[in-house]
C-alpha cells in the first residue's frame, strides 16, 4: 500500500524538476538579452555624451583660440616700444579732454598692437563710441599712407552659442560704423576703419596694420 502511494509522488517531483531544469536556459537566456540590451542602452547614452562632451571642448578650444588672438595679458617681456617720431599723438575731444590719442605708424597684428598698447602706453586699442569719436580718430588715421588701422573691436564668442562685437578695453559696444556689406561680408574677427571715409571692416586678426592706442 504504501509503495502503491510513494510511486506517484515520486513521478511528480522528478517531472517538476525535469521543467525547472527545461526553464533555466531560457530564464537565463532572457536575463542576458535583457542585460545585452541595457548594455546597448547605455552605450549609446555614453556615447551621445561623448560626442556632446568633445563637441564642447572643440568650441571653447576654439574660443580659447580666439581669445588667445587677442587677450593681451600675457605681455612679452622683449616688446620694444614705438619710437616717438614713428607716433602722431592727439588730446582727447570735448566729450573726453584728459584722453589721449596715439597713432602708431609701425604696422602689427591685432594682437602685437594691443601688446603695445598695454605695455607702451597703459592703455588700449582705441574704443569708438559715438559719430565725433570716430571722426576725431579719422582725422588721427589720415597721418599715416594705409588704407586701414587698427582699432579695438573684436568679434568674441558669447556662451558658446554666438558671436558678438566687444571693445578690448571691455566697454559697451553701443555705436558702430561699418561699411557697405560689413560686418556680414567681411573676413575675419578683427576691426580695422579705413582712413578714408572712416568706416569700419572685419578683418583677419593676423593682417599687419598701423593703430591706434586711447589711454
Amino acid at each position: 500500500m504504501k509503495a502503491s502511494l510513494l510511486m506517484p509522488f515520486l513521478l511528480l517531483v522528478t517531472a517538476s524538476a525535469l521543467h525547472r531544469e527545461n526553464d533555466a536556459p531560457l530564464l537565463e537566456s532572457l536575463e542576458m538579452e535583457s542585460d545585452w540590451d541595457q548594455d546597448l542602452d547605455g552605450s549609446g547614452e555614453q556615447e551621445e555624451e561623448l560626442a556632446l562632451t568633445e563637441e564642447r571642448i572643440q568650441s571653447m578650444g576654439e574660443d580659447d583660440q580666439d581669445a588667445m588672438e587677442s587677450d593681451p595679458a600675457v605681455l612679452d617681456e622683449d616688446l620694444q616700444c614705438p619710437r616717438e617720431e614713428d607716433t602722431v599723438q592727439m588730446q582727447g575731444g570735448p566729450g573726453c579732454k584728459t584722453c589721449h590719442f596715439r597713432l602708431v605708424k609701425s604696422p602689427k597684428t591685432f594682437k602685437e598692437a594691443e601688446k603695445v598698447c598695454k605695455k607702451c602706453y597703459k592703455g588700449n586699442l582705441v574704443s569708438i563710441h559715438s559719430y565725433s569719436s570716430n571722426k576725431r580718430v579719422l582725422c588721427l588715421a589720415s597721418a599715416v599712407n594705409q588704407a586701414q588701422v587698427w582699432i579695438g573691436g573684436i568679434r568674441k564668442c558669447w556662451f558658446l552659442l554666438f558671436k558678438k562685437f566687444r571693445w578690448t578695453d571691455g566697454s559697451c559696444w553701443n555705436f558702430s560704423f561699418w561699411a557697405s556689406g560689413q560686418p556680414g561680408n567681411g573676413h575675419g574677427n578683427c576691426v580695422a576703419l579705413c582712413t578714408r571715409g572712416g568706416r569700419w571692416q572685419r578683418i583677419q586678426c593676423s593682417r599687419r596694420r598701423p593703430f591706434i592706442c586711447s589711454y
